[in-house]
C-alpha cells in the first residue's frame, strides 16, 4: 500500500513541479518520497535557491516559518497544521522583553528552533553547529541564549562571553540521562557515541562527540569507526542507514525511543492530500515580523 502511494506522490509532484522537503527527523516513508532531505535551516536555504514556487515542507511550524521568511515569493505548504514545537512555544515574548530589559548591555541570540515573531526580537539566529561561531563574534560580553539551556550550557562551556540562558528544552533530547550513555557503552563497547547539544549537559559530557543534526550526518563518513550510538531524535537512524548502509547505527535509548510526536505527525497520506490541496496550511508571517526575523538571520548568514 505504502509503494502504491509513494508512486502516486512522485507521480503528482512531477505533474504539478512541487518540490518535497523533509526534515531529518521525519519518518522514513516521508524521507522516502523528499526531494531534499536535512535540517531546518540547510533546508530553508535549499528552498530560497530552487525554481520550483509550490513547496511543501515536512517538518514542523517554525521550519516553514524560517523557509518562508527566506523565501516570502514561494508558497510553503505544511502538511499537518498542528505540527508544532514543545521547545519554540516555550518562548514567552514578554519574558525575553524582560530579560532584555534586565540586561540591557546583553544582545540577544535566537536558535532557529524559534518562532519569527521570537527571531523578530532578537540581534542574531545561530544553529545547533555554529551557536558558538555567532556568540563570539558579538561584539559585547553578555548573551541573551534562547530557548534551548542544554544548547546554552554547551557555548558557556566554550565561550569566555556571559551566558544568560532561557530556561527552555527539546523534550526529545531533554529526556536522554547519564545511565542511558553508561548503558550504550556497555552494550556497544566498539562504538563512538554521537550526542546532540540539545540533550543535557552530563550527558553531552560523557559522549565521544557533541554534533548537531548536520554534523551526525557527515561524521560517519570521515571516521574510522564502523558503529556508531547516535543521541537524537530516532528519525536519523533511518537516514544514518541509507546514507551508510556498511556501517551499525545504534539509539542511545532503545527503550523508549526518542521520538518527536510533532515530527511522527506527518504520513505519507498527508503529503499526497497535500499535494492534491485538500490538506495542510500554506504558511504566511506578517511582513513587519519577516523582515525583523530576516535581519536577525542574515546577520548569521553573515558569519557563518
Amino acid at each position: 500500500m505504502n509503494e502504491k502511494v509513494k508512486n502516486e506522490i512522485i507521480k503528482l509532484k512531477k505533474e504539478k513541479n512541487f518540490l518535497i522537503i523533509a526534515h531529518n527527523y521525519q519518518i522514513g516513508d516521508v524521507q522516502d518520497v523528499a526531494d531534499f532531505i536535512g535540517d531546518s535551516l540547510e533546508l530553508s536555504k535549499i528552498i530560497k535557491d530552487v525554481e520550483q514556487k509550490n513547496i511543501i515542507f515536512a517538518g514542523v511550524r517554525f521550519m516553514a516559518e524560517t523557509a518562508k521568511i527566506l523565501a516570502p515569493e514561494k508558497n510553503i505548504i505544511l502538511p499537518v497544521a498542528d505540527a508544532g514545537c514543545e521547545m519554540a512555544d516555550m518562548v514567552d515574548i514578554q519574558k525575553v522583553l524582560k530579560m532584555q530589559k534586565k540586561n540591557p548591555k546583553a544582545k540577544t541570540v535566537a536558535y532557529v528552533n524559534t518562532t519569527a515573531e521570537v527571531k523578530a526580537i532578537s540581534d542574531i539566529c545561530c544553529t545547533s553547529s555554529n551557536a558558538l561561531l555567532v556568540v563570539n563574534s558579538l561584539d559585547v560580553e553578555e548573551v541573551i541564549f534562547l530557548p534551548d539551556k542544554n544548547l546554552a550550557s554547551y557555548v558557556k562551556r566554550n565561550t569566555d562571553k556571559k551566558i544568560i540562558p532561557y530556561d527552555g528544552y527539546c523534550y526529545v533530547h531533554n529526556q536522554f540521562n547519564i545511565l542511558d550513555v553508561k548503558r550504550a557503552r556497555e552494550k556497544y563497547p566498539d562504538a563512538k557515541i554521537l550526542i546532540h547539544p540539545e540533550a543535557p549537559e552530563d550527558v553531552q559530557l560523557l559522549s565521544d562527540e557533541i554534533l548537531s543534526t548536520g554534523g551526525m550526518i557527515k561524521y560517519p563518513q570521515k571516521s574510522d569507526f564502523f558503529k556508531f550510538v547516535i543521541g537524537t531524535e530516532d528519525g536519523m537512524l533511518y537516514r544514518l542507514k541509507k546514507l551508510y548502509p556498511e556501517k551499525i547505527f545504534y539509539p542511545l535509548r532503545e527503550n523508549p525511543r526518542a521520538l518527536c510526536v510533532n515530527m511522527k505527525k506527518t504520513t505519507l497520506n498527508d503529503i499526497l492530500l497535500a499535494l492534491r490541496k485538500e490538506s495542510g496550511e500554506e504558511i504566511f508571517v506578517e511582513e513587519n515580523i519577516r523582515l525583523k526575523a530576516l535581519k536577525s538571520i542574515e546577520n548569521m548568514l553573515e558569519i557563518s
